[in-house]
């Protein structure tokens, strides 16, 4: 088990954020900005989860786990940022989108006018071929959405406007086939980025590292305020006394909570359900792949370009690399050299033979089965809010209910929303428990040696 800051004294109760994923990095920021004492507890030998980088030895390059696309609309995010230090380290751009058709072969650029007004439409430079204005308006029925429908039930999906840009926006913001997915879910990715206008569109790529913008300046602003993080931890058990959190069990050593601690559970959502039965959660899971080429690109490829018609999503350009993401599909069928050879297929033709090798350059395949909970309605019925039954045990994740698929900015809101019902908590009880009488009794941090065998 790695410490990193043996924890200073701080005032009031000890708040331990299981899990140091960006939800809960977010969430251990905002408890410490708020003046709590914190402990990070991460199973892993390393903070991040999904969104982080490492060092990989078959490319001998530092790649990420995941390729994640920041929009300027994403506010909660950029403020996170912001706060922590890491907004230098991401490459922005303008609000503009090139795009491939790796059917027909077809490029345009979606390019978003800067206003809220979206006469852009009205542009055929600026649309997708083959497209009309007034076909946009069908996005209107989705935005006007009931509660409880599908993409598929309110908006077509077919046609060139469906398949050259709300199917490829609306599987990287759902990991999910869209018809499948909660239109509620939809609109609202599309309100807080398309529809803004292109102010809230510009893209935003953590070239040099997914950890190096989110990961590295979160754990050193962390430590510079007394946060104790401890890596390789794993929560076990949690022991419930009454109507809270009594002690967290850690392998062989607990964590006793006095009166006035409580715990930020930010986990993933399987986790939570094993650790708190009765919990409901989403459990449907969609993956993704993400395949990386060690190949310096050519001069002059976007930063970004969006994949229609293939298998391949989108193209992200690093100074070292390109790599590809694969959204929301089953890919247990397709062997590693397989799906490489078929994503270099379509970079190959996105960048020209003359730009690179016939046959994969040297490649890396990473596969997250489980990246993401299913963007669908059922599995949005099912996600809690930062609030339990029990008085001192909070959630955070990207899965719990933030009005966003799982994303960056849901995960940072989550990780927020999760910190200010902690603090709220507190205030709103003299304890600041209400059932500080049903806890062990034992102040600060206490640890004891559970019994095994």
């Amino acid at each position: 088990m790695t410490h990193l800051n043996p924890g200073r004294p701080a005032p009031g109760g000890t708040v331990h954020v299981v899990g140091a994923g960006l939800a809960g990095l977010a969430a251990a920021v905002g408890l410490a900005d708020a003046g709590r004492r914190v402990v990070l507890h991460e199973a892993a030998r390393q903070a991040g989860g999904r969104c982080r980088s490492y060092h990989d030895a078959r490319l001998d390059l530092t790649i990420d786990n995941g390729n994640h696309l920041l929009l300027s609309g994403n506010r909660a995010a950029l403020a996170f940022l912001d706060r922590v230090g890491g907004r230098a380290a991401l490459t922005e751009t303008e609000p503009e989108f090139p795009f491939v058709d790796l059917t027909t072969g077809e490029r345009w650029t979606l390019r978003p006018n800067r206003g809220r007004l979206p006469w852009w439409i009205l542009d055929p430079r600026r649309r997708v071929p083959d497209t009309r204005a007034i076909d946009h308006v069908a996005i209107l029925r989705l935005l006007r959405a009931p509660p409880g429908a599908t993409v598929g039930s309110v908006l077509s999906c077919e046609g060139p406007l469906y398949e050259r840009l709300w199917k490829p926006v609306l599987l990287a913001a759902l990991n999910i086939d869209p018809p499948r997915a909660d239109a509620g879910l939809a609109a609202e990715v599309l309100r807080r980025t398309l529809v803004a206008g292109g102010d809230a569109c510009r893209p935003l790529v953590a070239t040099a590292g997914l950890s190096a913008a989110y990961v590295d300046p979160t754990l050193a602003y962390l430590i510079a305020r007394g946060c104790e993080i401890r890596l390789g931890h794993r929560l076990q058990r949690a022991v419930v006394d009454g109507r809270r959190i009594a002690a967290l069990a850690f392998g062989t050593e607990a964590a006793l909570l006095g009166p006035d601690d409580a715990v930020v559970l930010a986990v993933p959502p399987w986790v939570a359900a094993g650790l708190l039965p009765g919990l409901a959660v989403p459990m449907e899971s969609v993956g993704i792949a993400n395949v990386h080429f060690r190949m310096c690109p050519p001069p002059g490829l976007p930063l970004v370009t969006g994949l229609a018609n293939g298998l391949s999503d989108w193209l992200f350009t690093y100074p070292d690399r390109l790599s590809v993401t694969v959204s929301g599909t089953d890919l247990a069928e397709l062997e590693r050299p397989a799906l490489a050879s078929r994503v270099w297929r379509e970079v190959a033709s996105v960048i020209g033979s003359e730009a690179g090798p016939a046959e994969p350059p040297p490649w890396q395949v990473v596969r997250e089965r489980r990246a993401t909970f299913a963007a669908t309605p059922w599995s949005r019925g099912r996600r809690p809010g930062p609030q339990t039954g029990l008085a001192n045990l909070f959630l955070a994740g990207d899965w719990t209910e933030t009005g966003l698929p799982a994303c960056i900015e849901g995960a940072v809101l989550s990780g927020t929303n999760a910190a200010r019902a902690v603090v709220e908590a507190a205030a709103a009880t003299t304890g600041p428990y209400a059932d500080r009488a049903s806890g062990p009794g034992v102040g600060g941090l206490a640890r004891m040696r559970l019994a095994t065998g």
